[in-house]
C-alpha cells in the first residue's frame, strides 16, 4: 500500500505542462518509492508511463481549458472565449464530485500544474494544495484583453484561484514573478540511458554530428525535408514525422510514440532545433547542447522564454517562417559551432527542489515514511 498519495492535476495545453509534472513524480518517487499518484488531465496515459512505469492512476479529465489552438502557432481566441463561458465558474457538482473522489481514495495533497481546478477540488476536500508554474492564465489572457476584452472577467476568476493555493511555487524562466514559497532552476525530466545507448540503438555514430528536430511532442508534417540531405553528414532525428520508424539517408524519422523517451533523443544529440515550449527548453538548458528555436509570436509566454535563451543558453533566434519551409538549414554550420555548456556551469534540476519542498510540507522525512 502506497505511503503516501498525491493528486494531480495538468494542463493539457500541449505537452510543456505534463512534462515538468512527470519530472516532478519522478523525482517524488525517489525520495518516497511508495508514492501513489491520481493523475487528472487529457495529456495521454503513455506520457506518465514513459517517465513513471507505474505506481498511478490515470483519470481520463478536461482538468483545464488552456488556449485553443489552431495549430501548435496559432490560437483560436473566440474558441478559448466559448469554452471559458462553458466552464467557468467551476460548477459545484463537478467540485464536491472530485474532492470526494481524492477523499475516497486517500489523497493527502492536490498539486496543479497549471490547473486552478484542483486548488478549488483542494479547497473543497480540505487537502493542501501546491500550484506549480512559470505563468498562469490570467496572466496569458490579459496578453489579448485588446483583441477579446470578453476574457476580462475570466482573468479575475483565475486570478483569484491561483491566489488561493496553499503553496507557491514558481520555475524559471518564469513569466512574471509574484510572492511564492519556493522559485527554481528550470524542471525537466531526466533521459533514462546513455548518449552512447541510444546512439548504438538508432545507428548513429558517436562523434556524427546529430541534431534534434522537435515540436515538443506534437505530431507535425515536415515540408521541407530535402533541405536537410544538404549536409550528409549531419544525421537528423524528427520524432513525430512518420507513422513509424524510417530511415531515409541521414533522416530518421520517428512516430509519435516510438518506443524512444523524448529527453534520451534530445540527450544523445548535438543541437536541438524547435519550437519554444517549456518542456524543450529546459531539456536542452540540462543537457547543455545549442538550441535553435522558433516562437509563438503571439503567446504571451514565448518573450520571456527566449529571453532566457538568450541569456543562458548557446542558441540561435530562427525565424518561425525558416523553421517551416526548411531554410534555417543555412544556419546549421553556425549551430553545430556553439560550445556546449558544461555541467558544473548548470544550475541543479529544478524538480528535486520541489519534491523536497512536496514532501517536507507533508511530513515525509525520508525514503518510504511519510
Amino acid at each position: 500500500m502506497a505511503s503516501l498519495r498525491l493528486a494531480y492535476f495538468i494542463s493539457s495545453h500541449g505537452f510543456g505542462h505534463a512534462a515538468r509534472a512527470a519530472a516532478v513524480m519522478e523525482r517524488i518517487k525517489t525520495i518516497c518509492p511508495e508514492t501513489h499518484f491520481d493523475i487528472f488531465t487529457h495529456v495521454p496515459q503513455w506520457f506518465f508511463a514513459d517517465t513513471l512505469g507505474n505506481g498511478f492512476t490515470y483519470h481520463a479529465y478536461a482538468a483545464d481549458i488552456g488556449i485553443v489552438q489552431r495549430s501548435p502557432w496559432e490560437e483560436d481566441l473566440s474558441a478559448t472565449l466559448t469554452m471559458l463561458s462553458q466552464r467557468l465558474p467551476f460548477p459545484i457538482d463537478e467540485v464536491t464530485l472530485l474532492s470526494e473522489q481524492v477523499r475516497d481514495v486517500g489523497c493527502q495533497a492536490i498539486l496543479c500544474d497549471i490547473a486552478p481546478l484542483g486548488i478549488a477540488v483542494a479547497e473543497s476536500a480540505g487537502l493542501p494544495s501546491f500550484l506549480i508554474e512559470n505563468f498562469t492564465w490570467d496572466w496569458i489572457l490579459e496578453g489579448y484583453l485588446d483583441q477579446e476584452p470578453s476574457f476580462a472577467p475570466f482573468i479575475e476568476h483565475f486570478r483569484t484561484w491561483f491566489s488561493r493555493a496553499s503553496y507557491h511555487l514558481q520555475t524559471i524562466p518564469v513569466c512574471e514573478l509574484r510572492p511564492c514559497h519556493l522559485r527554481t532552476p528550470p524542471v525537466s525530466r531526466s533521459p533514462k540511458h546513455s548518449r552512447a545507448e541510444i546512439r548504438a540503438l538508432l545507428n548513429i555514430p558517436e562523434q556524427a554530428p546529430t541534431v534534434l528536430i522537435t515540436m515538443g511532442g506534437i505530431e507535425h508534417h515536415y515540408h521541407a525535408l530535402a533541405a536537410l540531405k544538404q549536409y550528409p553528414k549531419v544525421t537528423f532525428i524528427i520524432p513525430g514525422s512518420a507513422t513509424h520508424p524510417t530511415q531515409e539517408d541521414n533522416l530518421i524519422l520517428l512516430p509519435h510514440r516510438s518506443g524512444f523517451y523524448h529527453p534520451d533523443l534530445l540527450f544523445a544529440s548535438d543541437v536541438v532545433i524547435g519550437k519554444v515550449g517549456y518542456s524543450t527548453l529546459a531539456e536542452t538548458y540540462h543537457a547543455g547542447i545549442p538550441f535553435g528555436y522558433a516562437i509563438r509570436e503571439h503567446f504571451r509566454e514565448s518573450a520571456p522564454l527566449a529571453e532566457f535563451i538568450h541569456q543562458n543558453m548557446p542558441s540561435l533566434p530562427i525565424p518561425t517562417s525558416e523553421f517551416l519551409d526548411g531554410t534555417w538549414v543555412k544556419h546549421l554550420p553556425e549551430l553545430l559551432a556553439l560550445p556546449r555548456r558544461k555541467p558544473s556551469s548548470m544550475s541543479p534540476n529544478g524538480a528535486m527542489q520541489i519534491a523536497s519542498f512536496i514532501l517536507e510540507q507533508l511530513g515525509v522525512n525520508h525514503v518510504g515514511t511519510a
